[in-house]
């Protein structure tokens, strides 16, 4: 999937989504302006600042894999504890 980056960028796109530009997906870690197309969201936190060792949850090279839930699980998956 190749998509462009929007032509005007949202002020304000929520921790967790999912997005393409070009021919890259990214995540959003954090609440941030942005440009690129959304397609999703993930409820675990990807930006993790309690965890020293370990504060992000991708590292270069990492493979994923995204999957449809149901508003229900997002839900219930956000409210465990990492």
């Amino acid at each position: 999937i190749a998509t462009p980056r929007r032509q005007s960028p949202r002020l304000s796109i929520p921790a967790g989504s999912i997005g393409i530009a070009g021919e890259q997906t990214g995540g959003y870690p954090i609440s941030t302006p942005g440009g690129w197309q959304l397609i999703g969201r993930t409820p675990v936190p990807m930006f993790r600042p309690w965890d020293e060792t370990e504060p992000t949850l991708l590292q270069a090279g990492d493979h994923v894999h995204f999957y449809a839930v149901s508003e229900e699980e997002f839900q219930q998956i956000r409210r465990q504890k990492p």
